[in-house]
């Protein structure tokens, strides 16, 4: 059911960890560490992902790389979104990826690309076809984000939400479907690279959508789904029933679930964002959700 454990999401981007109470890192390579020995521990065989960083910085690896943690993982990630928020053109994405290389010999995945249909949803396609041409064949994994708009009652992971203007509505718009589960004029592009992309989708506290996601994605021919587990869902009532609902209906996937968010009672501030007060919670949360969805040998994945 999961081909590979990724441990957070974009550790360097504020809106998923807060650099004022960790303004170094070494909170997060302590606990990054502290999970991939919980989930090496529960599997020896699962692959083991650094969370996708965003912005792509050479800088930020290299500190991971001193702080020993990627000593504990078999491959690193990065995000890119070059027509919406990154201050560099769609066409550096080969450079962008080089960047990392030069500083980790750790196979490189990119586990979020993706343009928003803010807009005019002509761009989005445009950038979806540009990315294949850009990307096909330069990473192991390549998850497209996403298949779903994020419904606009929601709220968007950032830190300062409608305070950042157009660039938190970009986040409403990044999906292949609109919210009412409509086609954008993307899909028939991502429908026409069949097995180049996976998908990123990220499936709330009981969403109503996981359903109709998984008929797509079959229907798409997706095979690699990168998805999350959500350390502070697993406070929520019945948390383990939905995430047990969410895990089977996604068995036939080949699954890279991504561990992260901070309870708030359980962090130094009370946000997602916060380093752990016991870093080792968290690594006991990813060794059960391990032990409970991919126990045993693993099959690894493609490096």
């Amino acid at each position: 059911m999961i081909e590979a454990a990724m441990i957070w999401n974009e550790p360097n981007n504020k809106s998923h960890w807060d650099p004022e109470l960790d303004p170094d890192w070494a909170r997060f390579g302590d606990m990054a560490i502290r999970a991939a020995q919980a989930i090496a521990g529960a599997n020896p065989g699962l692959p083991k992902v650094l969370g996708g960083i965003s912005p792509i910085d050479p800088l930020f690896m290299i500190n991971m790389r001193e702080r020993g943690v990627l000593d504990h993982v078999d491959a690193v990630a990065v995000h890119g979104f070059p027509l919406d928020w990154n201050l560099w053109q769609i066409g550096e994405w080969p450079a962008k990826i080089d960047e990392i290389r030069a500083v980790t010999d750790l196979p490189i995945w990119v586990s979020e690309v993706g343009v928003s249909s803010f807009g005019a949803e002509e761009v989005q396609a445009w950038g979806l076809e540009r990315t294949f041409e850009l990307l096909a064949g330069r990473a192991p994994r390549i998850h497209w984000y996403s298949l779903y708009d994020l419904p606009r009652a929601w709220e968007a992971t950032t830190r300062h939400r409608e305070a950042e203007g157009s660039s938190y509505y970009r986040h409403f718009a990044m999906g292949l479907l609109r919210e009412d589960g409509s086609p954008k004029p993307a899909l028939d592009v991502f429908a026409r690279h069949p097995g180049v992309f996976g998908l990123c989708q990220w499936f709330h506290y009981q969403d109503h959508r996981l359903d109709d996601a998984v008929a797509w994605m079959k229907r798409l021919g997706v095979r690699h789904l990168r998805t999350g587990l959500s350390w502070a869902d697993s406070f929520r009532p019945d948390a383990l029933a939905w995430f047990d609902r969410q895990m089977a209906a996604l068995a036939d996937f080949d699954v890279t679930v991504t561990f992260c968010f901070t309870p708030e009672h359980r962090g130094l501030a009370p946000h997602h964002t916060s380093p752990p007060i016991e870093p080792d919670e968290f690594a006991a949360f990813c060794a059960d959700m391990i032990r409970r969805y991919a126990p045993g040998a693993a099959v690894r994945a493609a490096e």
